[in-house]
Parts: structure tokens; C-alpha cells; sequence
């Protein structure tokens, strides 16, 4: 009889990128570990391995960040610079074909000035703006004119390219990382003259969230920003990873 030593391999990670169709392989809605049917018992050989598969797409949401600067006398006369500039500014993003609900304030704050003899010699106020913009095409002309909106109270914080529902991708990822650690595992136990038995265990192990920055810590001066600024949306990628484990033994099994 032959050793159970013979019969174990350790684990493996493999790191690909391939494109390919679904699988169906007992992976639970919660993205943890599923236990198929079999003996799968704690003294049965397994085999371990690591599939790591990616996605691309092209994205389809510009999150444009706005900050509105303004330095006044008063705090009542902040207010009503940074209030009237921040109007304007929606109202560029509006003619833009920027709607109502994709646009929202994520920051006011407003903050005295000091002398070096501590007495205040005027008020700072800060009104942060964030637009979603679907339409790429006229992104450009959008950020041309909010800049020219608050003149150089303007500035840009970020513009970020992002997927706005990325499931589809995700699971694609998945599915390309599942496709191949069942290669890999059923090249691995040909090679040790073994049989792949049932699925112990498949376990999700990708870490959720993608997108892409095309600039940060933007022009702080409207005439710093060019006419039509131009605007790439490229594409995006995320990766999967997933941990399979088989039951392996010397009879041939079905699937395997």
C-alpha cells in the first residue's frame, strides 16, 4: 500500500489573466468557503491551489471634485462670495447636462485669519462641490466652464475615472480565476498520477473596489486650465483571487 505522503501536494498560487466563460463550482453568496458533496475527511490527500484571473472595462462615471476658495473681511461677506461662486458653479454643471442628484456639497467650512498680534484680519471660507458626469464627450467643456464659473476661487481637487456598478466585471474576474486553478489542478494531478475528486472548498479571497485617478491637487487658478480641457477615460482592471481545494485520489472520477 502506498504511502499517504504520496498522494498529498502542496499548495500553489498561480497569477494569469485569461478570458473566459462562467462556472458553477459551489461558491456561496456570501463569497466564503462552499463544501461540496464527498468524503472530503481530514485524512484524505488534498490538494490545494491559487487561481488568479483579471477584467478589463472601459469606464463610464467622471467624479469631479470642485473647491470653492474665498477670502473676505467679514465672515457674512465669505459667505456670500463663496455662496454666490458656488451657485455659479452648479449652475455651469447644470448646463453642462449634469443632473440635479449627481451633484452634492461635501464640505463648508469657514475659518478666521490672524494677525502676528492675534487680532482677525478676515474670514476664509471653503465650499467643497462633488459632480458625477456620464457623458464623456462634453466632460471637457463641463470642468472649462465650472473653472471660469468661480474664476480663480476655483479649484480642481480630482477628477476620477471609475465603473459605477462593477459586478459584471468583478465577475468576470472570478470566473477567470476559478477557470484557472481547475487547470492548473487537473494538470497538477495528471502530472503526480492522481485523479482530482470532489471540490473541498472554494473560497473567494478578491478584494472588492476599482477605479483610477487621472489627476489630483488640480489647477488651483482658472487661468491656469486650458480651454477644452482634454479628458481619457482608458480602461479599468481589477483582479480576482481564489483559493480551491480538491480531494485527490487514484480512481478516476467523474468531471475530473
Amino acid at each position: 500500500m502506498q504511502q499517504r505522503s504520496a498522494y498529498v501536494v502542496g499548495a500553489v498560487g498561480i497569477v494569469v489573466a485569461l478570458a473566459v466563460g462562467g462556472v458553477a463550482l459551489g461558491l456561496s453568496a456570501s463569497g466564503q468557503a462552499a463544501t461540496a458533496p464527498g468524503s472530503c475527511g481530514g485524512s484524505a490527500p488534498k490538494l490545494t491551489v491559487q487561481g488568479t484571473g483579471e477584467a478589463s472595462a472601459t469606464p463610464d462615471l467622471l467624479t469631479l471634485s470642485i473647491g470653492i476658495d474665498v477670502t473676505d473681511g467679514s465672515a457674512q461677506a465669505a459667505l456670500a462670495d463663496d455662496n454666490a461662486k458656488a451657485a455659479a458653479v452648479t449652475g455651469a454643471l447644470e448646463h453642462g447636462g449634469v443632473a440635479d442628484k449627481d451633484i452634492q456639497t461635501t464640505d463648508v467650512s469657514i475659518q478666521p485669519h490672524y494677525s502676528l498680534t492675534g487680532t482677525i484680519t478676515g474670514y476664509e471660507m471653503t465650499n467643497t462641490l462633488t459632480a458625477k458626469l456620464r457623458t464623456f464627450s462634453t466632460s471637457g467643456a463641463v470642468v472649462d466652464a465650472v473653472t471660469a464659473a468661480a474664476g480663480n476661487a476655483a479649484r480642481i481637487d480630482s477628477l476620477t475615472f471609475s465603473i459605477e456598478d462593477p459586478r459584471v466585471i468583478e465577475d468576470r474576474a472570478r470566473t477567470d480565476a476559478v477557470h484557472q486553478a481547475v487547470s492548473h489542478a487537473r494538470s497538477m494531478a495528471s502530472a503526480a498520477g492522481q485523479h482530482l475528486g470532489p471540490v473541498c472548498s472554494l473560497t473567494d479571497d478578491t478584494s472588492s473596489g476599482i477605479s483610477a485617478n487621472l489627476r489630483e491637487g488640480f489647477a488651483s487658478s482658472a487661468a491656469a486650465v486650458p480651454s477644452m480641457v482634454p479628458l481619457q477615460a482608458g480602461t479599468q482592471q481589477i483582479s480576482a483571487q481564489i483559493t480551491l481545494i480538491y480531494e485527490i485520489t487514484n480512481q478516476i472520477q467523474r468531471g475530473s
